[in-house]
């Protein structure tokens, strides 16, 4: 009885559960618990300490002296000192001059010591759900817990010429704050005929805009090199395992997308791109601090790492070709700075209004590309309609089963036909069940005859997989998905159901375990799959009755663990399979018994009486269903006179279609 649908039917799910296993196992619950783990420690502790290493003096040569690193032109950077006492946060940006910062999406400062981009908080973004949780910091200055800025300047040619560098104090206008409608512009002389401007714009968003212009006042030539760079001192805590990248990144010329992860940039040593155009910088899951030179310039990128205060430190920079400033005249070199939240219409935006080289592989969409980021305009243009992104998901899936409709409707006809020609299958098979090849040959002339997909049981479990990763993707990569509440206790789409059946969803005054993390929204996932398996009898087999009646309750605490939004996009989607696959059954004379297969799950007995059934409609089966003639090819020739007569004179005539035309 236990025909190809439910064999192939248990074989896809059992392929995809191999794939889900792996998935929990390396990448789940290590990285959620990891990921609530860093939370924490964010949230208990916005005002970190650490130790602060010696800047170099004014002039140092090397671009990101605080990082011990190889020097850019040959000059060696000054070695940092011991380390400090740890101070805070707000200790570290309370120890310089600055200018405060504000737009509607960040606040923070520019320090003056250095003229650095070291202190940005996202407005928008906070650490939890709780609207009292602190705002997510992005930068933060040296001396701080986890210093990371941006730099930009300039490095001389080797000759005897001062620059501004970590410890220089520019100058700003009193009063001066940067803004939107008011950029800041920053001066330093450095007493040797040249005068250092430093004119930083902001938008309403992310994008920083520094444009450094050297005057010459002097008698003899300079000769100069931009640079920028992006620091970050200790190695952050990741939040995903193959999925996502979280390090160093840039398109950079005809290497395309570069993609350095924190352990091999520091196995590896330093890695230099000579380009024009395209950005680099470092990137976490939804924030990023990345360099953008001027797209028409040529310019060295570099990645490095090193070791400063006993702290792993990373750096991302570049260097443009030197620039000779003769004496009366001026030169200014031109970059922007991203500092902020990776959202996707802000990200795409800034590629087409600055002609950044495929900027929008900042987010990282995957290999899934094509499937993945039209699937996240699909749901952010009903969210748009709706309010609601959990809504919108539900919407873009029944909007994906009418796209699938036209195949998924062939594999339930398949599959449905499959189910009517059981009792011609059981009968081909105890006929030669001493023969398997003429066995399989007679199966395959069955199939030919009824135009059956023998595979068509797995077509739609395969059809949801790409749609399953990439939606998870989306979950878990775009920002606009963070935090993103659906009703009642889904107050975070991207994250897990963080209710339990073992404590009765918060009745119990206990935390349980995270294995025993089982939500409502993955039961009612398993209720749908089980129903959903109901559809067609249970296999006589025991073993193959034990994966039937198992897969939902295994799949149910896989997916506990799984982003909400995921688990009720698969909830969604098994009841409309569901509908579906009934309705297609019963058109084509099927009648599914799915509350005699659910009864059969638990009763011994039921489960004798829909063998016996089957058993008798195989039997009956002989009689009414005999399958097409052996000789296909020979069903066009006219039979011998006598075999028609014969046939005409029968009892029980099997009429082939056609025949009285032939007559």
């Amino acid at each position: 009885m236990f025909g190809g649908d439910n064999r192939n039917y248990i074989l896809a799910i059992a392929l995809s559960l191999v794939i889900l296993v792996a998935w929990q196992y390396f990448y789940a619950i290590p990285q959620m618990e990891k990921e609530k783990a860093r939370q924490e420690l964010i949230e208990q502790s916005q005002a970190p300490q650490t130790g602060s290493g010696t800047a170099p003096s004014p002039g140092s040569t090397a671009p990101g002296a605080d990082v011990q690193v190889p020097g850019t032109i040959g000059t060696a950077p000054s070695q940092p000192g011991s380390a400090a006492p740890a101070e805070t946060r707000e200790a570290a940006l309370a120890a310089s001059p600055r200018v405060p910062l504000e737009t509607p999406s960040v606040r923070g400062s520019i320090n003056l010591k250095g003229g650095r981009i070291d202190d940005v908080v996202l407005k928008d973004y906070r650490v939890t759900v709780e609207p009292t949780s602190p705002n997510i910091v992005l930068l933060s200055p040296s001396g701080s817990a986890d210093p990371y800025y941006v730099e930009l300047g300039w490095v001389p040619d080797g000759t005897d010429i001062s620059v501004p560098g970590a410890q220089t104090v520019w100058s700003a206008p009193d009063g001066a704050k940067l803004t939107p409608e008011t950029p800041v512009t920053l001066t330093w002389d450095n007493g040797q005929g040249l005068t250092f401007k430093r004119t930083i714009a902001v938008d309403e968003n992310y994008m920083f805009t520094v444009a450094d212009a050297v005057e010459n006042a002097g008698d003899a030539s300079a000769t100069l090199y931009p640079y920028g760079l992006v620091s970050r001192h200790g190695e952050p805590s990741t939040a995903g395992f193959f999925i996502l990248h979280e390090g160093l990144i840039g398109v950079l010329g005809d290497e395309g997308l570069v993609e350095i992860d924190y352990d091999d940039l520091a196995d590896d040593g330093p890695q230099t791109f000579p380009v024009t155009g395209g950005w680099l910088g470092i990137t976490d899951k939804y924030w990023a601090a990345v360099l953008v030179p001027d797209q028409e310039t040529p310019y060295e990128g570099r990645f490095i790492s090193g070791v400063a205060n006993g702290k792993p430190t990373y750096q991302a920079d570049f260097l443009r070709d030197a620039v000779t400033i003769a004496p009366g005249s001026t030169a200014e070199a031109t970059s922007r700075i991203f500092a902020g939240a990776k959202e996707v219409g802000l990200i795409d935006g800034y590629e087409t209004q600055y002609g950044i080289k495929k900027f929008e592989l900042l987010i990282d969409w995957g290999w899934f590309y094509f499937l993945t980021k039209p699937l996240f305009f699909a749901i952010d243009y009903f969210y748009r309609l709706v309010g609601n992104f959990g809504v919108a998901i539900l919407i873009v899936t029944v909007l994906i089963k009418i796209a699938f409709f036209p195949l998924a409707n062939k594999s339930y006809v398949s599959m449905s036909r499959m189910k009517l020609v059981q009792p011609q299958m059981m009968e081909l098979r105890e006929k030669y069940k001493d023969d398997k090849l003429k066995q399989q040959q007679a199966m395959m002339e069955l199939y030919k005859k009824e135009k059956i997909n023998p595979l068509s049981g797995c077509l739609p479990i395969v059809l949801q997989i790409p749609v399953f990763f990439a939606l998870y993707k989306v979950l878990f990569v775009t920002i606009e998905m963070r935090h993103a509440p659906f009703f009642g206790w889904i107050q975070d789409l991207s994250a897990p159901d963080p209710t339990t059946i073992f404590n009765l969803f918060g009745v119990i005054p206990w935390d349980p375990p995270q294995f025993l993390m089982l939500g409502a929204w993955p039961l009612i996932m398993g209720i749908t799959m089980w129903i959903q398996m109901r559809l067609n009898p249970p296999p006589p087999d025991p073993t193959q009755a034990m994966i039937f009646n198992w897969m939902p309750v295994v799949f149910t605490f896989m997916l506990a663990s799984f982003p909400a939004g995921l688990v009720i996009y698969w909830s969604w989607n098994n009841t409309l399979s569901v509908l579906q696959q009934y309705t297609i059954m019963r058109r084509q004379g099927v009648k599914p018994d799915i509350f005699g297969n659910m009864a059969a799950t638990f009763s011994k007995k039921k489960r004798q009486e829909i063998a016996e059934r089957e058993a008798a409609n195989a039997k009956a089966g002989q009689t009414k269903n005999k399958p097409a003639p052996k000789v296909e090819d020979d069903e066009d020739k006219p039979a011998p006179e006598p075999a028609r007569k014969r046939k005409r004179k029968s009892s029980k005539p099997t009429k082939p279609a056609g025949s009285e035309a032939g007559e």
